[in-house]
């Protein structure tokens, strides 16, 4: 038993020098083998550097399309929101010309009553939530004709003015920003 032992000892000590001697010292076998796994290592090497370059690729990829989809959801977010505060003051434009038309012709006899503070106070508020919201009031008479700011509802043959200058502005219009909520209705010198 102790010489098969031994014998085993010897064989795996022969093979632990064969792996472990230079290839030029190595059985032709061996040297070939481990030739080619040397040459399969770097294209093995090669793949996975590739691979790691396509997914740091589609990830980097991935995160600008998420980084413009957050952007544009959140600028079409922002452009809902303001388009519905415009609409509720457009909505809300008719009621302030009727209070300032109620207001320019009230009876004289009217001007004492307590309820005309409470209208003028409701008027006083229409009109700062206008300016809360930086709407402006458009009333062009005299400056030149905007198709841009102005909605012409007819000429005016009688007037001095130049031609294409308004005249009259029978509606006010409003804006806010760089919007028209709604055009002045106006007269323009022919």
């Amino acid at each position: 038993m102790e010489a098969e032992a031994t014998a085993e000892q010897e064989t795996d000590a022969v093979a632990d020098n064969a792996t472990a001697a230079p290839p030029e010292q190595l059985p032709e076998d061996v040297a070939q083998e481990s030739t080619e796994n040397a040459a399969a290592t770097p294209s093995e090497l090669e793949i996975a550097r590739a691979e790691a370059q396509k997914n740091l690729d589609g990830w980097q990829r991935s995160l600008a399309e998420f980084q413009n989809f957050k952007r544009r959801t959140e600028r079409e977010l922002k452009d809902r929101l303001q388009k519905g505060r415009f609409d509720v003051l457009t909505d809300l434009l008719p009621v302030v010309d009727d209070f300032e038309r109620a207001m320019a012709n009230l009876p004289e006899d009217t001007a004492d009553q307590p309820w005309l503070e409470g209208v003028q106070l409701i008027q006083r508020k229409f009109q700062k939530l206008l300016d809360d919201y930086d709407v402006v009031v458009l009333d062009p008479a005299g400056e030149p004709f905007d198709p841009n700011l102005h909605q012409a509802i007819g000429t005016d043959d009688d007037s001095d003015a130049d031609s294409g200058t308004v005249t009259e502005t029978l509606q006010k219009g409003y804006m806010s920003g760089d919007r028209v909520l709604r055009p002045a209705l106006v007269k323009v010198a022919s």
